[in-house]
């Protein structure tokens, strides 16, 4: 006797919308670099446009790992062949269509960037850092020989806490306006300069 399967009775759920579901699940998300954006064709695959480009979307593929054995079987042939190689099918590779774009975002990559200043650090750390400043001036491996440098930081990582703190207009003019060493009022532009020509001359 065989025994009767129980089927679940497909209900139809009107909450979803099955022409939205379907959309993002075949979407590939939004391009969101400019360069690439304009040049991206969609009636072609992913893959497809990259190569055009000049890019990859895996690099493991464009920059082989050297295979160990295959090298060792290219020695092996030379050395049955008498030092004679095998007669290789050179693959002459065409160049991509669009290399401006990977020229593009080269260019971009290389171009300098302004520095950003952080809003503002934590009370306790200014506290730290102006202790620091005031005992050992811009002596960062004597601040790292401390007593109050709990986390042991290395005077590297407490020179660059004291350049993020010069780079804060704000909590950085307080400092010198309580120390004396800011003369007059400054505009917060003219403190931005101050504190980027100060991190140039530490380093």
């Amino acid at each position: 006797m065989k025994i009767k399967k129980q089927h679940r009775k497909k209900k139809y759920h009107h909450t979803f919308n099955r022409k939205r579901m379907h959309n993002k699940l075949r979407s590939t998300g939004q391009v969101k670099c400019k360069v690439i954006k304009e040049a991206w064709n969609h009636k072609k695959s992913s893959h497809l446009n990259l190569r055009e480009m000049g890019l990859a979307n895996d690099p493991n593929k464009v920059i082989a790992i050297p295979n160990f054995k295959q090298e060792q079987l290219k020695i092996a042939r030379k050395i049955v062949n008498n030092g004679e190689s095998e007669d290789e099918v050179e693959v002459v590779k065409r160049p991509p269509r669009k290399v401006k774009v990977a020229e593009q975002l080269e260019a971009e990559a290389k171009a300098p960037r302004e520095r950003k200043f952080i809003k503002s650090l934590p009370k306790g750390q200014v506290e730290f850092i102006t202790y620091l400043l005031d005992k050992y001036g811009h002596d960062y491996k004597a601040m790292a020989r401390d007593k109050k440098n709990y986390y042991q930081e290395t005077w590297k990582q407490l020179r660059a806490k004291v350049k993020t703190f010069m780079g804060i207009p704000k909590q950085y003019g307080e400092y010198l306006k309580a120390r004396g060493l800011l003369e007059s009022e400054l505009d917060e532009e003219e403190l931005k300069e101050q504190a980027k020509a100060l991190v140039m001359d530490d380093d």
